[in-house]
C-alpha cells in the first residue's frame, strides 16, 4: 500500500538529517538566536531580495497562522479567508479561540479575489460589527491551484487601499514556485505581501516553517508571540539548519518540483482516460471526480483521502504527491490506473 493522504508521511530529506547529524553534538544557543538560524536568515533574506525583512522559525504550519494572526491584529479586528482556507477548515478553530473572526467567502478555485475582499469589507460597516484587518491567502491553496502575479499584485493593491495585511500562508510554497506556468518568486512575494511563510514541512522538512515579515507594524515584538503561542522551539538551531540546507543548492526548489511532477503525471493519466478534475491544479495535489467504483479499485493498492461526495455514484477524491514520491511508483500507478479503466 503505497499513500498518497497528504506531502509529511516521509521523515526529511538525507541532505537535512546528515547536516543535523553533523552537528548534533555542537552545542548552540538556544530559541533560534545562534549562528546557523543567521546564516539560514541571510540565505531565505538574499532569495527574497528583502535584506530589510525580518526572519523567524517556527514549529509548525498552525503556529505560524496563529502567531501571525494574533501578533497583527487588535481584538476586534477579523481576518478575510476563503471557505477553504486552512485557517477556517483545518486549524481547529485556533484563530478564533485567540479572539479573531474569521470572515469568508466562497472561492472554487480557492483564490481570493479583490471584489470578495471589498464585499467582506462594506459589508463590516460600522463598530458594532469586527473590523477586517487582515487578507489570508494561501499559494498553493488547499485546492492546488496557485496565484499568478497579477492576480497577487491586484490583492496588493486593493489591501494599501483599504488599509488591510495582505498575509500569505506558504506550507506548499515550493510547489506554488515550481508549478509549471507560476510567474512568481520569492522576491515579488515579499514585495507585495506584509507577511508570509515559506513552508518546510511539506517540502523535505523534518519540521519548521520560516515566517517572513516585512511590515514594521507587525514586526514589533513578534518573538514575544511566538512563545506566548506555543511555535518556539528552545532547540531552534534544529529548524535554523534545516532551512540553510534548504536553501543551499536550490535544494528547496528542486524538491517541490519532484512532488509536482509526480502529481502531473498522474493528472495526465486520469485525464487521458477522460475523468474530469473538481479544480485545475498545476501543483502536488489533484482532486480527480471519480466513479466509486473505480474509486474502491484504486484503494486496494493506495490511499488517499475523499475530498466531496458528488453523488451516490461519484466523489471527489484528493491525492498529495511529496518531495519523496518515487519514479517507479508513479509508473507503477499509471499501469495500474489503465487497467482499473480498460
Amino acid at each position: 500500500m503505497y499513500s498518497f493522504r497528504n506531502d509529511y508521511s516521509e521523515g526529511a530529506h538525507p541532505s537535512i538529517l546528515k547536516a543535523m547529524n553533523d552537528e548534533n553534538l555542537n552545542q548552540k544557543i538556544g530559541y533560534g538566536m545562534d549562528e546557523i538560524c543567521e546564516q539560514a536568515r541571510a540565505l531565505i533574506r538574499k532569495e527574497c531580495d528583502a535584506q530589510q525583512a525580518d526572519v523567524h522559525f517556527l514549529v509548525g504550519g498552525t503556529q505560524a497562522n496563529l502567531t501571525v494572526i494574533a501578533a497583527a491584529l487588535r481584538p476586534y479586528e477579523a481576518v478575510i479567508a476563503c471557505e477553504s482556507g486552512h485557517i477556517n477548515v483545518h486549524e481547529t478553530g485556533s484563530i478564533e479561540a485567540c479572539g479573531h473572526k474569521v470572515c469568508t467567502a466562497y472561492a472554487k478555485d480557492g483564490k481570493l479575489t479583490p471584489a470578495m475582499i471589498q464585499k467582506i469589507v462594506d459589508f463590516h460597516a460600522d463598530e458594532h460589527m469586527v473590523k477586517p484587518k487582515m487578507v489570508y491567502i494561501s499559494n498553493a491553496t488547499e485546492l492546488g491551484t496557485i496565484y499568478y502575479k497579477e492576480e497577487l499584485t491586484a490583492l496588493h493593491q486593493i489591501c494599501k487601499e483599504l488599509d488591510l495585511y495582505l498575509f500569505m500562508d506558504g506550507a506548499r510554497l515550493g510547489s506554488a514556485l515550481t508549478a509549471e506556468g507560476n510567474d512568481l518568486t520569492l522576491a515579488d512575494i515579499a514585495r507585495l505581501c506584509d507577511v508570509f511563510y515559506i513552508g518546510g514541512t511539506k517540502n523535505g522538512a523534518l519540521f519548521g516553517e520560516a515566517v517572513v515579515i516585512n511590515h514594521e507594524q507587525i514586526k514589533k515584538e513578534f518573538r514575544y508571540n511566538i512563545k506566548q503561542r506555543g511555535g518556539m522551539l528552545a532547540k531552534g538551531f534544529l529548524l535554523g539548519l534545516q532551512f540553510k540546507t534548504l536553501f543551499e543548492n536550490d535544494l528547496f526548489y528542486s524538491l517541490a518540483k519532484q512532488a509536482n511532477e509526480c502529481a502531473q503525471r498522474m493528472v495526465k493519466v486520469i485525464k487521458d482516460a477522460g475523468f474530469e478534475f473538481y479544480a485545475d491544479s498545476p501543483t502536488n495535489q489533484l482532486f480527480p471526480i471519480l466513479p466509486n467504483s473505480l474509486a474502491d479499485k484504486i484503494s486496494e493498492k493506495y490511499a488517499f483521502q475523499v475530498q466531496e461526495k458528488i453523488n451516490d455514484e461519484t466523489t471527489v477524491l484528493r491525492f498529495v504527491t511529496s518531495w519523496a514520491c518515487p519514479n517507479h511508483v508513479i509508473d507503477e500507478f499509471i499501469n495500474d490506473f489503465k487497467s482499473y479503466t480498460k
